[in-house]
């Protein structure tokens, strides 16, 4: 029996917008119920691909053919939603002429997304807007749905609603996402855009990464026949991505030692080439929290909770939109003050916020002018001077590109340069609210890249679940009644602690009986046995000797700290080994035994400052 006719079919398409070709002769045909994502660089045509698709966009050449009665509803990345007066008639004007009676289908959409049926679409937020625009895109069940970054801006219950609602969905989807875990959920085959021309794997996104390295080798092996300066034209970024992979491996591996070492604390206590110059390094305590609550007009935003951080953790923060991730992270970091509880800092941190409003961005500068406020042609990086180009290959720029005005970027690049400006500079804590909104896979890939080789403490509020299991060490879940329950390890850990369903971590926004709210599992806590013995009083203060190493040993970790810098400065000089072979093996063994022992006092200090409190208290 013949297999049915595709609902759609593109034949030789071609477009260029009168440069080179940007779609160069691809065909590709979209079958009922088939789950596609299309995957390229940034710049690549992904989008453009989809317009077409949707025939919003006629190509230079090549035709589109879609099957009678065939609907399709197509997701822009930035839907204009402008002319509605509410958020019912903005949904139910998407309705088919058919259908068109039928009001009760965006009600239920908007009832399903939390959405007031007369709110003005104006006045909604980026997550509230995407939701809009998602209920605009399904409430005509279209034969085939065309999504571009549908999870830009959702929180993790809306994203999960998303991926039961497509998985339930009868049409074809393609879908464009850097959301790997929501790609590797739902997809069943791979369009791989790449100059211009479109690969396809049958199979789902779980599958590109060895498939696209396996082509990347078989393209090395036939440019290694060709012109020399072709394939300098075409490989360097190729062979970047290619390595990354490799070295990420790696990098996982030590990510779950990391998270091994927290998940033990959490027991003891009871509860490309990027880099990022972690500037002077802070005490190991960074942040202690005890019983820290917060509440706006008589609604408590977080409930009394407590937490230490210590130097080098990787702190992620999830939870629905306007569950009190920001407050937390502000809260944590001394921004604001909490309503009971306390929060102290350790010292000697350095904190930088990763800024991704682009608010740096001016137009009429040059990306070398944004890097190089001087004018010059070098910049320090991590303590060395780097050239521009140089830095910016790091970022996966064109040499050509460092002279180019900001305002020709592209969105992914606008967002690569930025990362490049903010983390040239010296810090020990970086905080990162929302990185991964807009950012397309190849900058996720740095980004993650360079937090994997980080040295400092890190505090990351993101949605973005594979981006979280690849980088943070605990994770603190906001249901959103409040509380705020750590987990050791990364998201997907989370998850499985709580029962394994985003209804158990966030009952509150998914319509979960109240019951449920209180079955969610708590992250399983080894309390720590008292080493005295039974029925012993527990002495009132500390003895003498403990009082007297507790005020002795900040000025001991100061003097330790303030050695370690001048040693890191000395064999800093590129020329000392050449010059002094004994002397450099001198500092570099002074170096190691310094450090030790600030390791040994910064413990020593903690474990004194936990008792005295624990008896004053």
């Amino acid at each position: 029996m013949a297999p049915p006719p595709p609902l759609l079919t593109l034949q030789d398409i071609s477009l260029g917008f009168g440069g080179p070709p940007l779609l160069d002769g691809l065909s590709l045909t979209v079958g009922r119920g088939e789950r596609l994502c299309l995957v390229g660089r940034n710049g690549s045509g992904k989008s453009t691909l989809l317009k077409v698709i949707a025939g919003l966009v006629e190509p230079d050449s090549g035709t589109r053919a879609v099957q009678p009665d065939v609907a399709v509803a197509y997701l822009p990345q930035d839907p204009d939603l402008s002319g509605y007066p509410t958020a019912l008639d903005c949904v139910t004007d998407a309705l088919p002429a058919a259908h068109a009676g039928e009001a009760h289908r965006a009600e239920i959409l908007l009832d399903a997304l939390l959405l007031p049926y007369d709110r003005d679409p104006a006045t909604l937020s980026g997550g509230e807007a995407r939701r809009l625009a998602l209920a605009r895109a399904l409430v005509a069940e279209p034969d085939i749905l065309l999504l571009d970054e549908p999870t830009n801006h959702l929180d993790l219950p809306t994203i999960g609603w998303l991926e039961d609602t497509l998985a339930a969905f009868r049409g074809a989807v393609v879908s464009i996402s850097h959301d790997r875990a929501f790609l590797r959920r739902l997809t069943q085959a791979t369009l791989w855009l790449d100059r211009g021309r479109l690969r396809r794997l049958e199979e789902g996104f779980a599958a590109f990464d060895a498939w696209a390295d396996a082509i990347f080798a078989q393209e090395e092996t036939e440019w290694a026949k060709r012109d020399k300066l072709i394939a300098q034209e075409t490989t360097w970024s190729r062979q970047g991505i290619s390595a990354r992979r490799k070295r990420n491996q790696g990098r996982l591996r030590r990510l779950y030692a990391m998270r091994e070492e927290r998940r033990q604390r959490i027991q003891r206590a009871g509860g490309v080439k990027l880099e990022a110059d972690t500037g002077e390094t802070s005490g190991k305590l960074v942040i202690e929290a005890e019983g820290i609550a917060k509440s706006y007009d008589g609604r408590a935003v977080l409930k009394p909770f407590s937490i230490r951080i210590q130097r080098g953790d990787r702190i992620g923060i999830v939870g629905p939109n306007g569950a009190g991730k920001t407050t937390l992270l502000r809260l944590l970091t001394g921004a604001l003050a909490p309503d009971t509880g306390r929060v102290r800092l350790g010292t000697n941190l350095t904190p930088t916020t990763l800024d991704q409003h682009r608010s740096i961005l001016d137009g009429d500068r040059t990306v070398w002018d944004l890097l190089a406020d001087s004018g010059a042609d070098r910049i320090n990086v991590r303590g060395e001077s780097r050239h521009v180009v140089s830095y910016l290959r790091d970022f996966l720029f064109d040499d050509r590109q460092a002279r180019s005005p900001l305002k020709s970027l592209s969105g992914g690049e606008r967002n690569r340069l930025v990362l490049a400006k903010a983390l040239a500079k010296p810090t020990n804590m970086l905080i990162l609210d929302e990185p991964t909104n807009d950012l397309d896979m190849e900058t996720l890939d740095l980004l993650e890249e360079m937090l994997a080789d980080y040295d400092g403490t890190l505090l990351l509020v993101s949605h973005d679940r594979d981006f979280l299991d690849r980088v943070v060490t605990a994770t603190i879940v906001l249901p959103g009644d409040g509380r705020a329950v750590e987990y050791a390890g990364g998201f997907s850990d989370a998850l499985a602690q709580a029962g394994g369903s985003l209804s158990a971590l966030f009952p509150a926004m998914l319509g979960a009986s109240p019951e449920a709210s209180d079955s969610v599992a708590r992250p399983k806590v080894a309390s720590t046995p008292s080493s005295e013995p039974k029925g012993k009083p527990k002495p009132a203060k500390l003895s003498y000797k403990q009082q007297r190493a507790l005020e002795q040993l900040p000025g001991r970790i100061e003097a330790l700290q303030a050695e370690v810098a001048r040693l890191e400065s000395a064999l800093a000089d590129a020329t000392l080994f050449t010059r002094d072979p004994t002397g450099f093996q001198t500092r570099t063994d002074r170096l190691e035994a310094a450090r030790a022992e600030l390791a040994a006092a910064e413990d020593e200090y903690l474990e004194l400052e936990i008792l005295r409190e624990a008896l004053a208290g």
